[in-house]
């Protein structure tokens, strides 16, 4: 029988006999794992070598020796040579050192697990039989597959520190949250949560899981940030995981540094999973690249809900791709603000409303007639607002996507 442990490998030596393929692959989960990994062999794989520039193993060039496994932890025998690596089994052995054979496990004191993290938890699979690396990734992988979709129940059993989990849950499809975020909401007590982004996925937390709304609109803040930031500490304080579901990414125009902040200074531990932000997500969605080679070098992502600032005016005069967000109560503010600032009149203009969404609406003008259109077809918040040579219909249609790189890239 095979017993099943968690080794803690952080800065403990780990010796590595052989320098091939199968060295590279072990190497790679031993660097994620914070050890310091020491390769002996006389040839070394190209990715081996690619770890030792970036200063993540050491490499000794030559035939793996007893005295080399003075002072590790753990020693993994793979050499191209069977009776080699039996010999380094025993020299481990001997030492009282866990030792992978990559030749036969049966004759090694340990044996690898096909592993995977899902944020607080790491899932493995052994094979307690004859070795059978596919089977067991095979089964790691269906698991895995369940865990970051959220479909298993990942919540403490056991009473614990409470804490806080600031998700960016992307612009509103739920396919757009990122594995952690999904992971995050399935480890949940209780969901703090917007009225946009991901909301759709509050369908599949347990029934027992607190949800409450504290979502904003332009007009209507029905519960302000310092009774958020409260509800969040008290929550924590409760020893529960409070899940802060944000739309967007949690530090772009979100208010997560206050969040994090109120958490901090009340002592509940924090975390923040980025999301992916609307101000570039969106205009991707409906082929608009912010930045185009060609076309627009910069980039200024701005809050549009008092017009165009300084350095929003100066970013649109040098021809630079603006985007606005929460900018279209104030449209007719950015426009005068830039033709005042030289652009001309031509200069494309893109909204987007609810991207990524069932609703999604892209209305397309120049800065001499958007703000006609936008009154004639009525748009509305939550929209994103992008001014710049990108914004123009069928760009990447066009000759000027095939523009020369003077680099050659």
């Amino acid at each position: 029988m095979t017993a099943l442990f968690g080794l803690d490998l952080r800065g403990r030596r780990v010796v590595v006999a052989g320098g091939g393929s199968v060295s590279a692959r072990r190497v790679r989960r031993f660097v994620s794992e914070g050890a310091h990994v020491t390769v002996v062999a006389p040839q070394i794989d190209a990715d081996l070598e690619r770890h030792a520039l970036h200063g993540d193993v050491t490499l000794v060039r030559r035939g793996i020796e007893e005295s080399d496994l003075d002072g590790a932890w753990f020693v993994l025998a793979a050499t191209d040579d069977k009776a080699l690596n039996d010999t380094v089994a025993r020299w481990a052995e001997s030492r009282r050192i866990w030792c992978i054979d990559a030749s036969d496990a049966s004759r090694g004191t340990a044996r690898q697990a096909a592993a995977s993290r899902h944020g607080e938890i790491t899932i493995g699979v052994l094979s307690t039989g004859a070795p059978d690396p596919g089977r067991i990734r095979k089964v790691r992988d269906q698991i895995a597959q369940r865990l970051d979709a959220g479909e298993m129940d990942m919540r403490r059993e056991r009473e614990g520190a409470g804490r806080v989990i600031l998700v960016g849950s992307g612009p509103g499809d739920p396919g757009l949250i990122t594995v952690r975020g999904r992971q995050a909401l399935a480890e949940a007590d209780a969901v703090v949560t917007d009225r946009l982004g991901a909301t759709e996925l509050l369908v599949t937390v347990p029934y027992d899981v607190e949800v409450i709304n504290v979502g904003k609109s332009p007009t209507h803040h029905p519960v302000p940030q310092h009774e958020i930031n409260r509800i969040l500490v008290e929550l924590a304080q409760q020893g529960k995981t409070v899940v802060r579901l944000k739309g967007g990414d949690p530090y772009v125009f979100g208010r997560g540094g206050e969040e994090v902040h109120a958490c901090l200074e009340a002592g509940v531990d924090v975390e923040v999973v980025p999301g992916v932000t609307s101000a570039l997500s969106v205009p991707a969605l409906v082929g608009i690249p912010v930045t185009q080679r060609g076309v627009a070098t910069s980039l200024l992502v701005t809050t549009g809900h008092a017009g165009a600032d300084r350095a929003a005016v100066a970013a649109m005069a040098a021809g630079a791709t603006v985007v606005f967000l929460m900018g279209v109560s104030a449209l007719e503010q950015i426009v005068e603000s830039a033709r005042g600032a030289g652009c001309s009149g031509e200069t494309a203009v893109a909204i987007v409303e609810n991207g990524s969404t069932s609703r999604e609406r892209v209305t397309r003008g120049t800065l001499d007639d958007i703000s006609v259109i936008a009154r004639e077809t009525g748009v509305k918040p939550p929209a994103i607002i992008v001014v710049g040579d990108v914004a123009r219909p069928g760009l990447l249609a066009s000759a000027v996507a095939a523009t020369p790189d003077p680099k050659g890239d």
